[in-house]
C-alpha cells in the first residue's frame, strides 16, 4: 500500500551555526524518502530566515517562531503540512514546542533530553496518549547495528543472566572555562536556564543510561551519584560516577564527565552474563566482542551474514565499509518515519519500525537526570521511582 509520497517535515531551531540541527537534517535525508519543506530556524526571525533561505525554503513557510510554525502548519491540507516536527532546540525549548505541536496534532521527533522537569516529561506522555501521536526521542547510539545485535543476544539468552553492566561517557572539551568565554555550545549546556538542573549528566549521562536500558532492558531500583564542578566557576556539574541497583539483583556503574582531558567521544559500554560478557564502543561502532572466560574472544562485524536477520535492516553498504554517527542517526528517524508513514496510510507498523526511543523513554531519562542530581545533593541512594 504505502503512503506514496515523501515525508514532510518542518524543523524548530537548527539555525545558522548549530551544530545538531546539521546532523538530524543530514540524517534524516539520508535515504531519501523524507523531505524538510519548513521550519522556525531561530527564535530570532531574521536568522530563521536566513537559515530557510540556505537551505532552499519556501520564504512562506520559513516562520519566525515556532507558534507561529504550529498554526499555519495545522492550517494546510493534508498531504502539503508538515507530516511531523523536528525539535533541535537546546533542553529549555523541548517541552514548549513539544506541546504545543502534539496539541496541534503532529508527530514529533524530539532531540533528548526531552524536558528539564519530570513533571513536563509526564505531561508530554499524557498528551502522546490523549493524541495517539507518534514521539520519537533521537538518542542515536541505539540506531548502531552492533548495539541492536548486543540487544538480540541479550535477548536470545546468549550471555545468560546479567549480574553488572559497566557503561561509561567521557568527553573532554570542558576541561577549560570555555562557557565562560562565550563558546556558543558551552554556554548553553552549563546555564541551568537553558540546560536544567544538570550539565554533564543531561547531556552525557542520559546517553548512557539510554544504551544500557536500551540494550539490557534492565530497570534501575536505586542509585547513589557523586556530582562534582571542577571549573570554577560553573554552574553546573561537570563530571559524575554513579552507582546502579537494578531490579533482579544485577548492579552498575555509570561514569559521565566533560573534563576528562584527551577524550573526544568514548561511549563504551560493557555487559556481563553468567555465561559471557558483551562490549561495545562508539568510536569504533562496527564490532561488537564477546568476552568468555573458557574460550577465546569473538568479534561480530557490521553487515556480515551471521548477525540476527533483523540487524540488517540498519545497514546500508556491504561489511568491511564502515558506517557510523550519521548512519545511527538516520536509523531512528527511519523508524519514526515508517511508522509515522504507516500509520497515515492505514497500515500497522511492524516490530521493526517501532525500534525507536519513545516519549516513555523520554520520561524514564529525564527520572535518570532528576535522581541523579538529587543523589549528588543528599549523598545518599535514592529510589527510582
Amino acid at each position: 500500500m504505502g503512503l506514496g509520497r515523501k515525508l514532510k517535515y518542518g524543523m524548530v531551531g537548527g539555525g545558522p551555526d548549530a551544530f545538531i540541527g546539521g546532523v538530524h537534517r543530514r540524517a534524516a535525508a539520508l535515504d531519501g524518502n523524507i523531505e524538510l519543506v519548513a521550519g522556525a530556524f531561530s527564535s530570532k526571525p531574521d536568522k530563521s530566515k536566513q537559515q530557510g533561505e540556505a537551505l532552499f525554503i519556501d520564504p512562506n513557510r520559513v516562520y519566525g517562531s515556532y507558534e507561529e510554525m504550529a498554526e499555519k502548519e495545522a492550517k494546510l491540507p493534508e498531504g502539503e503540512r508538515i507530516d511531523f516536527v523536528s525539535i533541535v532546540t537546546p533542553n529549555f525549548m523541548h517541552y514548549p514546542v513539544a506541546k504545543v505541536f502534539l496539541s496541534k496534532g503532529f508527530h514529533v521527533v524530539c532531540d533528548k533530553p526531552m524536558t528539564t522537569t519530570v513533571e513536563e516529561a509526564q505531561e508530554l506522555v499524557d498528551l502522546v496518549k490523549k493524541n495517539d501521536l507518534v514521539f520519537a526521542l533521537t538518542h542515536n547510539y541505539t540506531g548502531y547495528p552492533m548495539v541492536k545485535q548486543a540487544r538480540e543476544m541479550i535477548k536470545n539468552g546468549e550471555i545468560g543472566e546479567i549480574r553488572k553492566v559497566v557503561v561509561e561517557y567521557p568527553q573532554g572539551w570542558l576541561s577549560s572555562d570555555l562557557d565562560a568565554q562565550g563558546d556558543k555550545q558551552a554556554s548553553w549546556r552549563t546555564d541551568p536556564s537553558k540546560a536544567g538542573i544538570s550539565s554533564c549528566m543531561g547531556d552525557l549521562g542520559s546517553h548512557a543510561e539510554n544504551l544500557a536500558h536500551y540494550i539490557t532492558g534492565l530497570e534501575i531500583e536505586e542509585l547513589i551519584a557523586d556530582m562534582t564542578t571542577f571549573v570554577p566557576g560553573r554552574r553546573l556539574e561537570d563530571d559524575g560516577n554513579v552507582l546502579l541497583k537494578f531490579k533482579g539483583g544485577a548492579k552498575g556503574i555509570l561514569y559521565a564527565s566533560q573534563i576528562s582531558n584527551g577524550e573526544e567521544n568514548n561511549l563504551r559500554i560493557r555487559i556481563y552474563g553468567t555465561k559471557a560478557g558483551l562490549e561495545w564502543h562508539q568510536e569504533n561502532p562496527n564490532y561488537l566482542y564477546r568476552l568468555k572466560f573458557d574460550g577465546p574472544h569473538e568479534t561480530y562485524t557490521r553487515g556480515s551474514g551471521y548477525l540476527y536477520e533483523s540487524i540488517g535492516n540498519y545497514t546500508r553498504i556491504p561489511f568491511g565499509h564502515p558506517e557510523g554517527f550519521i548512519e545511527a542517526f538516520a536509523n531512528v528517524y527511519q523508524n519514526a518515519a515508517s511508522t509515522i508513514g504507516k500509520r497515515l496510510s492505514g497500515e500497522k507498523p511492524n516490530e521493526i519500525d517501532l525500534d525507536f526511543p519513545t516519549v516513555e523513554d523520554g520520561l524514564y531519562g529525564v527520572k535518570f537526570i532528576t535522581r541523579t542530581v538529587e543523589s549528588g545533593k543528599a549523598q545518599k541512594w535514592i529510589k527510582f521511582d
